[in-house]
């Protein structure tokens, strides 16, 4: 599977961008997929992802801000991010590994797939 992150771009704090991600083919029904981010001197970090089931998770840095989402159809998986903050800035990599996500969803190291990744910078 190949995944193709696009949309990072510059906004400034209190903006919104959104990420796509389009799968080269379906992730609807064997994969967890989702967003990591990784700034620079830092350790990648599990954004949100979204399970076979259609049930979401989002770490505790981007709930209420952040909404994952994907379109079967399309193969293509996205991320909203609304009232951006400085600590955003990030390469941010759409990822899937096969089955549930399950406790460990915001490990990288479990999942098989990634993007090139796809930087945001947010400006205060």
């Amino acid at each position: 599977i190949q995944l193709v992150e696009s949309g990072g771009g510059s906004v400034q704090a209190g903006g919104s961008l959104r990420l796509s991600c389009e799968a080269s083919e379906s992730l609807d029904r064997d994969y967890c997929v989702g967003w990591f981010r990784q700034a620079p001197e830092k350790e990648r970090e599990g954004v949100a992802v979204i399970g076979i089931d259609d049930r979401t998770i989002y770490g505790d840095t981007v709930k209420g801000r952040f909404t994952i989402s994907r379109d079967n159809a399309k193969n293509a998986l996205f991320l909203q991010m609304n009232s951006l903050k400085s600590e955003d800035t990030s390469t941010y990599y759409c990822a899937a590994k096969w089955g549930v996500c399950g406790g460990s969803w915001y490990d990288p190291q479990w999942f098989a797939y990634w993007g090139q990744g796809t930087q945001v910078t947010v400006s205060s």
